[in-house]
């Protein structure tokens, strides 16, 4: 290939390049309004953007995987937390997280009642936008990555798997149909929308943003006997139940677990999941003892 037919190749090669990159950007361009639910963008959303940007909160956090890697991705944490838990946290954090033991505490922004609605508004906007699994591994707001957090004191006792078992976390085992209800409720407790285990330990001792369930099945009937319950349930299992389908009836002492008599646990589970599902939990949770 002599010079002259090196550079017609070259600009030919730029030519295809450029009108590929022009094809894809206005593909992505006509995809972006359905991609981002356009049409939901609200003003109180574009409030709560603002508000994101005047405080710098990419200074820490990330959304979309752009930002700060300091603290949690926050492109899903509407999905994860409840507005009433972020409402609360936003208000003062220092209620939820105590800087010596945690060791990272986000500041203080003295919102507004105003701006903390917006700002969740915002949010709550971005997680609805499909962002085809990007960022692959974005910093949670979860405890199941610390170690021990998923695991039962009973499954901590037991000497280590070896095989292919040994690298699969506990309930990550896949389950069908035939799988027994606790297998079935498990494998809920880590894939239900929000997943369980973002708020939950089933680990002694280890409270996150909801308290540990580590022992729940024994620890339920006495709930339901004492004096201070007001809910319905009247036994262990119907306590585990109502507390999946109605988490106000019965308010876990603390102020990062509630507040103004409303439990932050999401309330959709009712909703979202069949009375075949909510069984299957039940199941799962009445054996942690």
């Amino acid at each position: 290939m002599n010079k002259r037919q090196s550079r017609h190749f070259a600009i030919a090669c730029t030519g295809m390049a450029a009108l590929a990159f022009l094809v894809l950007t206005a593909d992505s361009h006509r995809q972006f309004p359905e991609l981002t639910n356009a049409e939901n963008i609200t003003p109180e959303v574009s409030r709560g953007k603002d508000v994101w940007h005047d405080n710098n909160c990419i200074n820490c956090h990330t959304l979309f995987g752009e930002g700060a890697y300091y603290a949690p991705d926050l492109t899903k944490i509407t999905q994860l937390r409840g507005a009433a838990y972020l409402q609360a946290y936003m208000k003062n954090p220092a209620d939820f997280y105590d800087e010596q033991t945690h060791r990272r505490l986000m500041p203080k922004q003295d919102l507004t009642d105003e701006d903390i609605t917006d700002l969740i508004a915002f949010l709550g906007w971005v997680s609805e936008v499909d962002n085809q699994g990007w960022p692959p591994r974005p910093i949670l707001v979860t405890g199941s990555s610390i170690p021990g957090t998923a695991m039962t004191s009973l499954q901590q006792s037991q000497p280590s798997e070896s095989g292919e078992a040994s690298r699969l976390p506990p309930g990550a085992r896949p389950v069908t149909a035939e799988s027994n209800p606790i297998a079935q409720g498990e494998s809920l407790f880590l894939t239900a929308v929000p997943a369980c285990n973002a708020c939950h330990s089933v680990a002694p001792g280890v409270n996150m943003a909801g308290p540990t369930l580590s022992g729940v099945g024994s620890r339920a009937l006495g709930i339901v006997q004492s004096p201070d319950y007001q809910g319905q349930a009247q036994d262990a299992e119907s306590f585990i139940r109502e507390s999946i389908t109605h988490p106000s009836a019965h308010l876990a002492p603390g102020g990062m677990y509630s507040a103004g008599g409303t439990s932050f646990m999401p309330n959709r589970y009712a909703e979202d999941l069949t009375e075949e599902q909510i069984d299957y939990l039940v199941a799962y949770l009445a054996s942690l003892r």
